[in-house]
């Protein structure tokens, strides 16, 4: 009987400690795979086309898709084995193009961005707007861009702005959380909707738009997130929860509050039933930066903390949702609890994080 007890409690344990995985870019041309139960990398998966700048983790969550910064690459992992399926890159000797981040079609053969093409004359550079991007995943190349409306494109550059996209589970239409969210038809990328929620970035946080993969629940066809709005008198900001259903273009708003200077996007627990983010306070030596915790049963804010502030930072959740995470621009990951928001400990990467993300998995 001992002997039966000695092994079920050995084998809870083991199921006790077994965390998720965590992917992080890592310079200069990896990808660092975690273990959230050991809190240290256990791989690094080799990029052949350069520093990663995103990544995005298709809906059946078995690959990974990245882009990289050095020759305009676009790289896709197999989760289960950390090995490279296809890598290729958009520069040639006369041609380049700027972009960064976006999101495979739901049957993994196209890849949506905005890009910016620049190209190479005798004596200068010719520099282009930017454009909506369809990149054929099999033939490796561009396949159709698209002009963007004047309108949208302060909020659509192709280089390191808020471009990302999220598309509906039909495969129909694109989302763009941005300045404003901006909807269009995935075949021609014609508007078909522009609603005035703007997605806020924290001004001193690294601005990392995964979309899904940072700031969703999770959930195939829906999207929650903060966002700030005004009222079109007085033009008084206040922040809320919206959701967003990717198929119906359906939204809810939910106003909480006046806007803090600054906000990154919001963790969602798998339970769905709370959520995490960082806000930001004053500037320079007068910057103050705190976790707010909210109940999404209310949408009401139910606890802060204050957190130490870097130059340049992401947020992110472990797998069960009972940690969070502070990294990005060092060696580091700072892990918070999530019910207390108080500080646990700190993980040493032994290498250097780019600002290409987190992609979490069970």
């Amino acid at each position: 009987m001992k002997h039966v007890f000695a092994i079920f409690l050995a084998c809870t344990l083991a199921t006790l400690a077994r965390g998720g995985t965590l992917f992080l870019g890592g310079y200069p041309d990896k990808l660092l795979v975690v273990d959230e139960s050991q809190g240290k990398v256990v791989d690094t998966i080799h990029l052949e086309t350069g520093l990663p700048t995103s990544m995005h983790l298709s809906e059946d969550k078995k690959k990974i898709y990245v882009t990289t910064n050095d020759h305009s690459g676009v790289e896709v992992i197999d989760v289960a084995t950390h090995k490279v399926l296809t890598h290729f890159v958009l520069n040639t000797p006369t041609k380049r193009y700027r972009f960064n981040g976006g999101t495979p079609d739901p049957d993994g053969k196209l890849f949506y961005t905005v890009s910016t093409e620049i190209d190479k004359q005798l004596e200068h550079f010719d520099i282009g707007k930017p454009k909506y991007t369809v990149i054929d995943l099999a033939q490796q190349k561009i396949v159709k861009t698209v002009d963007v409306a004047p309108e949208d494109e302060n909020g659509a550059s192709g280089g390191y702005g808020r471009n990302t996209f999220e598309i509906s589970p039909d495969g129909k239409l694109l989302y763009q959380f941005r300045d404003k969210v901006v909807i269009l038809n995935s075949d021609d990328f014609k508007v078909v909707q522009r609603i005035d929620l703007a997605k806020p970035d924290l001004p001193w946080m690294e601005n990392i738009g995964f979309g899904a993969n940072l700031d969703s629940i999770g959930e195939p066809g829906k999207h929650v997130s903060v966002f700030t709005s005004a009222d079109p008198i007085v033009h008084n900001r206040v922040f809320g929860i919206a959701r967003f259903d990717l198929n119906t273009r359906q939204q809810t708003f939910s106003p909480i509050g006046p806007v803090p200077a600054g906000m990154a996007g919001l963790q969602v627990a798998p339970d769905k039933k709370n959520a995490y983010t960082v806000v930001a306070t004053g500037m320079h030596g007068n910057k103050r930066c705190e976790f707010w915790s909210f109940d999404l049963n209310s949408d009401r804010l139910t606890k802060t903390a204050e957190v130490p502030c870097r130059t340049r930072f992401s947020m992110g959740m472990s797998a069960d949702g009972n940690k969070l995470y502070i990294f990005g621009a060092g060696f580091e990951i700072e892990v918070y609890d999530a019910a207390t928001l108080k500080y646990e400990r700190t993980w040493d990467l032994q290498n250097d994080v780019t600002g290409a993300g987190m992609v979490v998995l069970n």
